[in-house]
């Protein structure tokens, strides 16, 4: 975690992009990733897929999860925006050479003098 002590996305948003990275994490693992406890992984995982935004598989000993891409973020500020969309978002690398630029950075071209 940073130094602010606080992130911009919750426990379970960080849970939901850890197992759309590696869908056939241990949940010990995707503790260890978020930096919570396996038990509070189990409890949002258990929520995630009783809500329908993530499905489980059985695979032999081990459980194999999908996230439900066209399911919608909860909060009526990000409603519009699909699972797949955030997960995408989240996990895309970042092209900082086509980030806005500050605008103490931008050249300004001199205005030719009348």
């Amino acid at each position: 975690m940073n130094d602010g002590g606080w992130t911009f996305l919750s426990n379970y948003g960080h849970v939901l992009v850890a197992l759309s990275m590696n869908p056939d994490a241990r949940m010990r693992d995707i503790a260890d990733m978020v930096g919570i406890t396996e038990r509070a992984v189990q409890q949002i995982v258990r929520e995630l897929v009783n809500q329908g935004y993530v499905t489980k598989d059985k695979e032999g000993r081990r459980n194999r999860y999908h996230i439900a891409h066209h399911a919608h973020l909860r909060h009526t500020l990000e409603a519009g925006v699909s699972l797949g969309e955030f997960v995408a978002l989240v996990r895309r690398p970042v092209d900082r050479a086509r980030l806005p630029r500050p605008a103490s950075l931008i050249e300004v071209p001199e205005c030719p003098q009348l």
